[in-house]
């Protein structure tokens, strides 16, 4: 970004180099958007201002970008997008990213304030059709107010439980004349997120975890957004405390560590699940029971004393009784109860149950010499990436298979989309993580299905010859959807088949990006070895068993003790 004298308190600017001015002040490093209309004397002033700007090419890609570049990063993602249809093709991310609790800072055109409400060209009601899935959204009526506004909305975003805050700006705020003021407090006495708890909660718990026999921790995304996950090891190993993740919460607590019980949830272990079924004390950090997560509540954690810590007070009590609720920062909330001098409990027993269900239960599939399980592709992505790359799924069988057998052992090496479940969002998240840690290997691993819906953004990853392995598990269906109608719609197969797949290794031509393809073991090993050894983005298309389902399941409306598929 280009080093500039910065602008006095009280100068004389023109709207659109107001953005450009606080976007400096906020230190942001690249923006993610589209050009349009409404937003050309933005662009205008984008050009030549050294700011870096990737081009989308479709807004909904940028905005995903923007979620990755953000759940790496810890800073917030910063979309600009024109008015009407460019702003409605990024209503989906800012869905995404209002329930993942990802940070962002989204810009979009508008018409000229004389003529909102009068149905005009590229006219879109983006503040009615946004506010849901936005934590706070504001329309610029007043040039001089730009900054203002614009400070607002990176602190909104990046304080308390993150999320997306959205500015629509009339072309005419954009065109014309204010007086810059960028030195202002913040004063938003509505809104003051609580980051230290209250210690007589705190205190609670402690008593709780000294009196319980069959303790459980749940670690979210909470303990991730947060930076908590040391604090989070050091308490579960002072405790001695078991540790189960939730989808978003993977890395938060490694892996391979023996507390470790595994992800919990519709497709979680047996172990995670019958721990939280069996537990007496279920202590949730930074996650907010999540339907896919608890199964049917009648029996979720039924003989269990529920402790909630979480930054987000709407959460608490919102979907599962809480005896012992903690409203602050999963952090700060950890770092103090490392300060309390509590007993640790006698939980031999419970260890050892859990132990033995390990063992008995474990995670498992049928290999076979004759088809490619997804299952070990997965493996094998563990092995030549030595369980250290960023990875970035879509949503489906691929991605539950990414969460079982990927194995995180590291914070903020797994992005995906969680609440909204969103097909598309694996190829263009990948870009943005790429961009928040150049330095790391990045993967996408995507879906046929999904990767169609957003594979143009693979033009984005050529352009900026970024080293993005784009991994596809094609198994010619819309897998979860398949596997869906197979189990409860006595196989029938509704629209959910695609035998007619584009070749990708000459999509990957296309794009002037390296293609590789396998449909056995042997094969596989060696297009991941040779994905990884070249300096440059590979488009790696896998031909999977396509009948392979993801297993354990817990049905809808079943508890998380009624798991099928648990043993072959």
């Amino acid at each position: 970004m280009q080093t500039k004298e910065p602008v006095s308190t009280g100068a004389q600017m023109n709207g659109a180099d107001m953005l450009i001015e606080s976007l400096r002040r906020e230190n942001v490093d690249v923006i993610f958007g589209y050009p349009g209309g409404a937003v050309l004397p933005i662009y205008d002033k984008l050009y030549g201002s050294g700011m870096f700007h990737v081009l989308a090419r479709h807004e909904q890609g940028g905005i995903h970008a923007a979620e990755g570049y953000a759940r790496i990063s810890g800073k917030p993602g910063v979309v600009i997008a024109t008015s009407g249809p460019g702003a409605t093709n990024i209503v989906t991310g800012l869905a995404d990213a209002m329930i993942d609790s990802l940070p962002l800072v989204v810009f979009t055109g508008q018409v000229a304030s004389s003529v909102i409400g009068s149905d005009a060209f590229q006219e879109a009601d983006v503040l009615g059709i946004t506010m849901p899935i936005t934590k706070h959204s504001y329309q610029v009526r007043n040039i001089s107010d730009m900054p203002r506004i614009i400070k607002e909305a990176f602190h909104i975003a990046t304080t308390g439980r993150p999320g997306p805050v959205l500015i629509d700006i009339p072309k005419d705020m954009a065109q014309g004349d204010g007086t810059f003021n960028y030195e202002g407090e913040i004063d938003l006495p509505g809104y003051q997120p609580t980051y230290f708890p209250n210690q007589l909660q705190v205190k609670k718990l402690t008593d709780a975890v000294a009196a319980a026999k069959k303790p459980v921790i749940l670690a979210g995304a909470g303990v991730l957004l947060s930076k908590g996950s040391e604090e989070l090891k050091n308490y579960a190993e002072r405790q001695n405390i078991p540790v189960i993740n939730t989808l978003l919460g993977l890395g938060c607590f490694p892996a391979d560590h023996s507390l470790h019980l595994g992800m919990a949830g519709m497709h979680g272990t047996y172990t995670a699940n019958m721990a939280i079924y069996e537990s007496d004390l279920l202590i949730s950090i930074g996650a907010r029971f999540d339907d896919r997560v608890t199964g049917n509540l009648k029996h979720f954690a039924p003989n269990a004393k529920i402790a909630h810590i979480d930054i987000d007070p709407a959460e608490i009590g919102k979907n599962v009784p809480t005896k012992i609720p903690i409203v602050g920062d999963a952090k700060e909330v950890l770092k103090q109860l490392l300060l309390q001098e509590g007993e640790v409990g006698d939980y031999t027993k419970w260890h050892e149950k859990l132990a033995a269900w390990k063992q008995e239960y474990p995670l498992w599939y049928q290999n076979s010499a004759d088809v490619l399980k997804p299952q070990k592709v997965v493996e094998l992505l563990h092995k030549y990436t030595n369980g250290d790359a960023v990875v970035t799924t879509d949503v489906g069988q691929h991605q539950m298979w990414v969460a079982q057998y990927y194995t995180f052992n590291n914070p903020d090496r797994w992005v995906t989309s969680g609440g909204l479940g969103t097909m598309g969002f694996g190829l263009p998240s990948a870009i943005g993580a790429q961009l928040a840690n150049k330095d790391k290997t990045v993967v996408a691993v995507v879906g046929d299905g999904g990767f169609q819906m957003t594979l143009q953004e693979l033009g984005v990853i050529r352009e900026l010859n970024l080293p993005v392995k784009v991994v596809v598990l094609n198994n010619q269906s819309l897998g979860m959807v398949r596997q869906w109608q197979e189990i409860f719609y006595e196989e029938r197969y509704s629209h959910s088949l695609i035998p007619n797949q584009p070749n990708l290794m000459k999509l990957a031509e296309a794009y002037d990006i390296k293609g590789l393809q396998a449909s056995t073991e042997e094969e596989a090993h060696a297009a991941l070895k040779e994905a990884m050894e070249t300096d440059g983005p590979v488009l790696l298309n896998f031909f999977v068993a396509p009948k392979e389902n993801v297993y354990p399941m817990v049905a809808p409306g079943k508890g998380l003790h009624e798991m099928v598929g648990v043993k072959p």
